[in-house]
C-alpha cells in the first residue's frame, strides 16, 4: 500500500472516506485493547485518545509506504509521548508494516515493539522516544536539515499536553519559530489528563494557544475526534509559508469506552483480561453510534 501526501485535491473527506477511516479506527482500538491486555502492562487512556489522528495521518494525509519504510521522500512521523506507542504499532501493523498478530508481542522480551518506540529495532520508526519533551526539538532538527537540503517532506510531530511542563518542548519551539521551519506540523493531544490527574491542577497550561503565537506559530485548534476538521487543519498548515504550525487537537482519553472515558486513573494502566471483552464491546457499540 503506497499511500501519497496530502495535497489540493484532497482538501477535505467524502463521506466514504470518512466513513472507511472510521471503520480502520474502530479496528486499531480493538487491536489496541487486545494487546495491552496481553502484555499486562502499557497506557490505554492516550493510545484510544488519539487513535482517530493516527489513523488519518497514516490513511490519508502523509506520504509513506510500508513496503519501502525508508523511502527518502517519505513524511518523518515523530512520537515525542513515547508512552502512547501501542497506537502507532496498531496503526502501523493495520497499514502493512507487520503482521497484525506481532502487536500481542507488546513489552515481551526480544520484541520489536517495546513499551517506548526503538528506532533501531522497528523500520517505519522514525526516532527513539521516552523521555518526555525532546520530541520537538528532534523534529525541529529534522525539518532544518531538510530546509538545508531543499527536501519538501513534512515533519509531523505528535506530543501530549502534559509534557509542555517540560522546558525542552519551548527551547525546540522558538528554534522552529527562529528558523521559520513551515514544514514542521505539531500535533498536541490535548486531552487534560497526566499520571497523577488534571493537567490544569497538576501545572496549569493554560492559556495554552496564546503561548504557542507568542512564540512565533501558527496555531490551530479542533476536535481531535473529527476527521474532517483535523484534515482540513492540516490542509491549513500546509499553506504557511513562514512559520510552524501546531495543530491543539482537544480529544477524549480513553475514546471509544465511555464508562472509562476521562478518568486519569487510565493514563497508564492496562485492561485486565476480565474487562477485555467487556471494553471491545464498548467500542464496537459506541462505533455503531
Amino acid at each position: 500500500m503506497y499511500l501519497t501526501g496530502y495535497n489540493s485535491t484532497m482538501a477535505y473527506l467524502t463521506e466514504e472516506k470518512q466513513k472507511e477511516l472510521q471503520d480502520i479506527a474502530t479496528k486499531v482500538r480493538v487491536t489496541i485493547v487486545e494487546m495491552l491486555t496481553e502484555a499486562g502492562s502499557g497506557h490505554l487512556a492516550g493510545s484510544l485518545g488519539m487513535t482517530d489522528i493516527f489513523t488519518l495521518l497514516y490513511f490519508h494525509t502523509m506520504k509513506h509506504d510500508p513496503k519501502n519504510p525508508d523511502m527518502p521522500d517519505r513524511d518523518r512521523l515523530i512520537l515525542s509521548n513515547g508512552h502512547i506507542t501501542p497506537v502507532r504499532y496498531a496503526v502501523m501493523a493495520h497499514a502493512g508494516y507487520f503482521p497484525i498478530e506481532e502487536c500481542m508481542t507488546l513489552r515481551k522480551f526480544g520484541s520489536r515493539l517495546q513499551g517506548h518506540p526503538e528506532r533501531d529495532m522497528l523500520p517505519g520508526v522514525e526516532t527513539t522516544s521516552g523521555p518526555l519533551g525532546s520530541g520537538l526539538s528532534q523534529s525541529a532538527g529534522i525539518a532544518l536539515g531538510a530546509k538545508m537540503d531543499g527536501k519538501k517532506f513534512y515533519v509531523y510531530c505528535l506530543m501530549s499536553d502534559g509534557e509542555h511542563q517540560e522546558g525542552n518542548t519551548w527551547e525546540g519551539a522558538m528554534f522552529a519559530s527562529a528558523n521559520k521551519l513551515n514544514r514542521l506540523i505539531g500535533i498536541v493531544d490535548r486531552n487534560y489528563i497526566q499520571i497523577t490527574g488534571n493537567t490544569e491542577e497538576v501545572m496549569p497550561l493554560e492559556p495554552f494557544a496564546d503561548k504557542y503565537r507568542a512564540f512565533g506559530w501558527h496555531v490551530i485548534e479542533v476536535d481531535g475526534h473529527n476527521l474532517e476538521a483535523v484534515a482540513d487543519a492540516i490542509q491549513e498548515a500546509k499553506s504557511i509559508a513562514d512559520k510552524p504550525t501546531v495543530i491543539i487537537a482537544n480529544t477524549t482519553p480513553s475514546k471509544g469506552i465511555p464508562s472509562i472515558e476521562r478518568d486519569y486513573l487510565w493514563h497508564g494502566k492496562p485492561p485486565k483480561k476480565d474487562e477485555k471483552d467487556k471494553f471491545i464491546a464498548e467500542i464496537l457499540a459506541s462505533a455503531k453510534e
